[in-house]
C-alpha cells in the first residue's frame, strides 16, 4: 500500500493522522483565494516529487501523475514485490491532468497560442498516469484507466480484482489520484455551492453526519496498492494484509450530482453477493461520508435499507475531515484506511462531529477512535454521475 496525502505522505505517517484524528486541511497556498467563497482544501504539503524521480520526469508530468507514481512506488516497495513484465496497472481519476489544461488555457488567453507547451497533451491526458507507472516498472500486461469521478479510484482497485479472478494477471498495482487544486477548477467547485464555507475554520470544517454541515472540503491524493492472486502470494511468501473479498459496481441512472440510494444499495448487495457474506459478518464501514447535507443522509439510508436494524450496531467512519475530498482518490485512499484499522484493531474517527441528526442516526465513531477486532469490513465510494462502488475485505 501506498498514499500521498494531506494528512501525511507513506502509509505510516498516513495512519498517524487518522489514528490521532489530526486534520491535514488549511488555508490554501497554491492561489490566491480571496475572492472566493470557500478557500480552504486538503493541499498536500511537503511533498518533494525529486525523491521518487528525476527532474526531467517532472517536467512531463502533471501534479496527478507524480503524487500517482509516488504512491505507486510506495506500494511496490511495501509489498516487496518485482512487479513482472506480465503485471497489470488500473488507475482511477476523476478530472485528470485538469491543473495543466487549466494553466495552458491562462497561458493561450494571456500570451497567445506560439507560448502553448507541446507537451500539454501527453500531459493532460487522462491515461498519463497509467504510462508512467507501466513505464516506471516496464509493465506490459493489461491496463487502462478509468474515469468515474469520485469512485474511480475504488473502480480501478475492484477492475484490477477482476483482472486476477478471471486469469489475465497474477498481481495489478491499482489505485486512483486527484490534484485539482488550481484557480478556475476550484472557482468552479465554489460556484457549485456545495464546499464548505467555514475558512476561519480549516481542521473543523468538514463534518460528515453531524447535523451542523456545511459542505465537503476539495483534497488532492493519490492511494495505490498491489493486488495478487492467491497463487503468486504463496509461491513468493509474500505478507498479505487482507483478502479482497467481493466488489460491487452500479449505476443510480438518476441525477448528474444527487445520489440515490436505489443505486448505492444495489452496490453494497452486490459486493456482499460477491463475498458471498452477509450482513451479520460486517464488523466495519468505511463510508463515504462527504460532509454534504444529502450526501451523507443517502448514504446513511442506503446502509440502513440493506442492513436493516442491524445497521445500528455497526461502526463506521469517513476520513474526508482528516485529508479532503480526494476525488479519484477517495475510494482507494478508503481501501488503505480500512486495511490499516483491520491490521491496527482500531476504527479512526470521524472527527467534528458536533451536533446528532436525526437522518443520519447510525454509529459513526465520533471523534474519537475505538479499538475493535475487525474481520470482515465494506468499503463505499459513491460518484457524482451515480457511479457507486464497494468493496468487501476480509482479514487473513
Amino acid at each position: 500500500m501506498g498514499v500521498v496525502s494531506a494528512a501525511g505522505i507513506g502509509k505510516e505517517a498516513f495512519w498517524g493522522s487518522l489514528s490521532q484524528g489530526k486534520s491535514g486541511i488549511d488555508r490554501i497556498t497554491l492561489f490566491d483565494t480571496s475572492p472566493l467563497r470557500s478557500q480552504i482544501a486538503g493541499e498536500i504539503k511537503g511533498f518533494d516529487p525529486l525523491k521518487y524521480m528525476d527532474r526531467k520526469e517532472t517536467r512531463d508530468m502533471d501534479r496527478t501523475s507524480q503524487i500517482a507514481l509516488a504512491a505507486a512506488i510506495e506500494a511496490q516497495a511495501d509489498a516487496a514485490i518485482d512487479l513482472q513484465e506480465d503485471c497489470g496497472v488500473v488507475v482511477g481519476t476523476g478530472l485528470g491532468s485538469i491543473t495543466t489544461d487549466d494553466e495552458q488555457h491562462r497561458v493561450y488567453h494571456t500570451k497567445g497560442y506560439r507560448f502553448i507547451s507541446p507537451m500539454t497533451i501527453p500531459i493532460g491526458m487522462y491515461n498519463a498516469t497509467e504510462c508512467h507507472i507501466s513505464k516506471r516498472f516496464g509493465i506490459r500486461g493489461p491496463g487502462f484507466t478509468i474515469s468515474t469521478a469520485c469512485a474511480s479510484g475504488l473502480h480501478a482497485i475492484g477492475e484490477g480484482y477482476r483482472l486476477i479472478k478471471e486469469g489475465l494477471t497474477e498481481s495489478v498495482i491499482c489505485g486512483g489520484t486527484d490534484a485539482t487544486l488550481s484557480e478556475a477548477i476550484f472557482a468552479a467547485w465554489c460556484a457549485m455551492r456545495i464546499l464548505s464555507k467555514r475558512n476561519d475554520q480549516p481542521q473543523s470544517a468538514c463534518r460528515p453526519y453531524s447535523k451542523d454541515r456545511d459542505g465537503m472540503v476539495l483534497g488532492e491524493g493519490a492511494a495505490f496498492v498491489v493486488l495478487e492472486s492467491e497463487r503468486s502470494v504463496i509461491d513468493r511468501g509474500a505478507r498479505v494484509y487482507c483478502q479482497l473479498a467481493g466488489y460491487g459496481i452500479s449505476h443510480d441512472a438518476s441525477h448528474i450530482t444527487a445520489p440515490d440510494v436505489r443505486g448505492q444499495t444495489k452496490a453494497i448487495e452486490m459486493a456482499l453477493r460477491s463475498a458471498n457474506t452477509s450482513i451479520d459478518e460486517i464488523d466495519y464501514i468505511n463510508c463515504h461520508g462527504t460532509g454534504t447535507q444529502l450526501n451523507d443522509k443517502v448514504e446513511t439510508d442506503s446502509i440502513k435499507r440493506v442492513f436493516g436494524e442491524r445497521a445500528y450496531h455497526i461502526p463506521m467512519s469517513a476520513i474526508k475531515p482528516i485529508v479532503g475530498h480526494t476525488l479519484g482518490a477517495s475510494g482507494a485512499m478508503g481501501m488503505i484506511t480500512t486495511v490499516l484499522a483491520m491490521q491496527n484493531s482500531l476504527i479512526p474517527p470521524t472527527i467534528n462531529y458536533r451536533e446528532p441528526d436525526p437522518d443520519c442516526d447510525l454509529d459513526y465513531t465520533p471523534n474519537v477512535a475505538r479499538t475493535k477486532d475487525i474481520q470482515v469490513a465494506l468499503c463505499n465510494a459513491f460518484g457524482f454521475g451515480g457511479s457507486n462502488g464497494v468493496l468487501v475485505l476480509r482479514r487473513r
